[in-house]
């Protein structure tokens, strides 16, 4: 139901507050999925992980990450800013770390800010899925990590469901490959369906902001 009210986004008690391009609106509230994947399990027990080792931390590291979440940005669900507290930054930076195979941090580093992916050109077939991009080649230590959504109708214009299907090796050179990767988490593209992409560069446990498209898959 689409309501006028102050921006609101949770739920409570049988009601969840939320919005979306047309403003803010309320449902039922559902029961959240709980799949227990082998990535969900992967998930947990890294978070879990970083928070044995958070408290493993001294007083003077974790007022470091205290002082680099604050200097971290992020958006909410109703797109207004905030800043990250130490434990989420800790998080934050090795959770990139680990997706870039590199080894975690105990101290915080230098707030880093890698550059975005300007433009992407993206070629979708049943039997082959890359993307060209710009800057090309990465810079040295920059990864580009690629996110893609289930594949949809081709008249769906929003997604919300990103999943990081591949990070590339350091300073890699356009055309980004990802059909082999694609395939093996959503199956192979099917003709007439739409994927969404979210492209995000990361360096030394940091992303940039990301650049969002989708391409229907083509004969």
């Amino acid at each position: 139901m689409k309501m006028l009210d102050v921006p609101q986004s949770g739920s409570q008690a049988g009601t969840t507050s939320s919005r979306n391009r047309f403003g803010q609106y309320k449902r039922s509230r559902a029961t959240p999925v709980n799949p227990r994947s082998t990535q969900q399990g992967a998930v947990r027990a890294r978070m879990s992980a970083n928070a044995a080792l958070w408290r493993t931390l001294t007083g003077a590291q974790r007022a470091g990450w205290s002082d680099l979440g604050a200097s971290m940005t992020r958006s909410d669900a109703l797109g207004q800013s905030y800043t990250l507290n130490g434990f989420m930054a800790f998080n934050s930076v090795n959770n990139i770390r680990a997706a870039q195979s590199l080894v975690g941090v105990l101290d915080a580093p230098a707030l880093t800010t890698p550059p975005t992916i300007l433009t992407a050109t993206v070629t979708l077939t049943a039997a082959s899925f890359s993307i060209a991009y710009t800057p090309t080649p990465l810079g040295a230590g920059v990864m580009l990590a690629l996110f893609a959504s289930p594949q949809r109708s081709a008249g769906r214009a929003y997604e919300g469901d990103f999943r990081l299907i591949q990070v590339s090796a350091a300073a890699a050179a356009s055309p980004f490959n990802l059909l082999a990767a694609y395939t093996a988490k959503f199956g192979a593209p099917v003709l007439g369906n739409r994927i969404f992409l979210s492209l995000v560069t990361y360096e030394t446990g940091f992303a940039s902001g990301p650049l969002v498209t989708s391409a229907v898959v083509s004969a």
